[in-house]
């Protein structure tokens, strides 16, 4: 009905089809490339999250907690078993690179603070380049400590709420670690638990049968701060270039 409607305005000289199907094309391929560029980053990530997680404590996952959780995080972006097999694998040989995992702080432009966790076999490299990100973003690299006092280092896991009731939940868990309990946009309930809880939170929902989407080690501001609409969009710019680096793993900030 949509090409009958267009097809007819173009025969009036009112809309060019072609033109109009071109378009659409365009903005389906540049938002198809944009998925694969994202998902292709979440594996590339994962896939160093594997590396370190096996290194310090081997391929197993039932005696690796960190590798348990990137099996999770793994699932939840859709990366296939076999290259997360191949990820272990990879890890396990004796050429394989041995990730540093290393956070730079710094600010964006209109006074927003930035961590960058990167995990990088050459710490030289990633080091310039998170400072020439900075520095073409008009933000400054800081010192270790200069921005890190104002977030909190938690634990953050992903659940589905089906069957969940958050009051109830919240009484299950409250002696396993839990700080914070809500929905998140999508529906799905968000448990987060101090940094070093995370064990004893991720033994509980596995007792307690309740699946887990994702989990994750995150840092959550502790005063957000709120930016007009273009302030905040030069803030997400510094931010995406961060985040397209090849050595970056996540960038929080502090922005509302």
């Amino acid at each position: 009905m949509i090409f009958l409607k267009f097809a007819a305005l173009s025969a009036f000289g009112q809309v060019n089809t072609n033109q109009i199907m071109g378009r659409i094309f365009e903005v389906r391929k540049s938002s198809m490339f944009a998925r694969w560029d994202k998902m292709a980053k979440n594996f590339t990530r994962i896939g160093k999250e594997i590396a370190i997680a096996v290194k310090a404590a081997g391929p197993d996952p039932d005696n690796n907690p960190a590798l348990r959780r990137c099996y999770l995080n793994a699932k939840a972006c859709n990366m296939p078993k076999d290259r997360v097999e191949a990820a272990i694998k990879r890890a396990m040989g004796k050429d394989t690179s041995n990730y540093e995992e290393l956070i730079y702080e710094g600010y964006a432009p209109h006074g927003i603070a930035l961590l960058v966790e990167t995990a990088t076999d050459n710490p030289t490299r990633t080091v310039a380049n998170v400072r020439m990100h900075f520095t073409k973003g008009h933000g400054a690299l800081g010192t270790s400590g200069s921005v890190a006092f104002g977030f909190t280092h938690m634990s953050e896991f992903k659940i589905k709420s089906e069957g969940i009731t958050i009051d109830d939940l919240e009484l299950e868990l409250i002696d396993n670690g839990l700080e914070e309990i809500g929905e998140n946009a999508e529906g799905n309930i968000i448990i987060r638990t101090p940094f070093h809880e995370y064990g004893n939170m991720s033994k509980a929902l596995e007792e307690k049968k309740i699946e887990v989407i994702s989990a994750e080690l995150t840092w959550i501001p502790s005063n957000p701060m709120e930016l007009n609409e273009e302030q905040s969009n030069e803030v997400l710019k510094l931010v995406d270039h961060l985040e397209q680096d090849d050595d970056v793993q996540k960038v929080y900030h502090n922005l509302k």
